[in-house]
């Protein structure tokens, strides 16, 4: 029996190569986000970046590699190994290295801290430095936030009570609660949120606005973490994944609100728009820690 169900699931694998390539992309872009964007509201990682040269930019992407190539020989994002080990940990390295170096680039322009009047070597600067925990993310994605982690196993939907129910909506959004205040609260008494809402035009808080929502998606629903398959089948007010992403967006934006207030960074006198402008910027790394905190339960 346990022959033929590891049969079908790697006919399952190679039956569906671009499915199961594109879950393993997100996986590891997933991951990547959660880890690296703390740092992506670091001034001065910018300012590193900015005045790098190109050998110090080439010891960078050397170490990262190496610690990359590291990780990978012990788990690597990508949960069928198709290749032997060596080969893979090196094909997966490279493409750790690819995906963080392409989130850092995108974060790094939706912030608006690199666009057309920045120059070639600043700008790739600041996407070496920043692709470094990102990277470290990716490689990270399964060893720690995989379904084999330590994460608890999720067993609410064995019950179909309506209180159970609520209980678990309500754990949803306490979980929630708390990561967008962990990862917020280490960046809201910072400089960098009013600096970087001081350059983003409507436009680009839009954007900000999808790629927050899409992220938290990612990361609770699609990307393969713990006890995915469980959570689409929760019976919960909010329990659904559109409606789930939704609410647990704005209680991010609420929390990020409250601790801009709180940090004294926002203040009754300021104008609805900059009230609106800086919790959404503080809110895509807020988003991303409660995504992280819902996985945690």
């Amino acid at each position: 029996m346990k022959f033929n169900s590891r049969q079908k699931s790697q006919g399952k694998h190679q039956k569906n190569p671009w499915k199961s390539e594109i879950n393993d992309i997100v996986r590891g872009v997933c991951g990547g986000f959660l880890f690296g964007i703390p740092l992506l509201y670091t001034m001065e990682v910018w300012w590193i970046g900015s005045s790098a040269t190109p050998m110090m930019m080439l010891v960078a992407l050397v170490l990262t590699f190496i610690v990359i190539y590291l990780l990978m020989r012990t788990e690597g994002f990508r949960k069928p190994k198709r290749f032997s080990r060596r080969y893979q940990s090196l094909t997966e390295t490279v493409e750790a290295m690819g995906i963080g170096l392409i989130c850092s680039a995108f974060v790094l322009l939706l912030l608006q801290e690199i666009s057309w009047g920045v120059s070639l070597k600043e700008a790739l600067g600041k996407i070496i430095y920043e692709s470094v925990p990102f990277s470290l993310g990716v490689a990270l994605a399964n060893q720690l936030l995989g379904e084999n982690g330590n994460n608890p196993p999720d067993n609410r939907t064995s019950r179909q009570d309506d209180a159970v129910d609520d209980n678990a909506t309500f754990s949803d959004l306490s979980a929630t609660l708390i990561g967008a205040i962990v990862i917020g609260f280490n960046i809201a008494p910072t400089d960098e949120v009013a600096m970087l809402a001081a350059a983003v035009s409507p436009p680009w808080l839009l954007a900000i606005i999808a790629t927050s929502l899409l992220i938290s998606y990612g990361v609770v629903f699609q990307a393969g973490f713990s006890a995915q398959d469980k959570r689409r089948q929760h019976k919960g007010i909010f329990q659904k994944p559109f409606s789930e992403t939704m609410i647990c967006y704005l209680i991010s934006l609420i929390a990020a609100a409250i601790m801009l207030g709180f940090f004294q960074k926002l203040t009754w006198d300021d104008s609805w728009t900059i009230w609106l402008e800086h919790t959404l910027i503080l809110g895509l790394p807020a988003t991303i820690g409660g995504a992280a905190g819902r996985l945690a339960i």
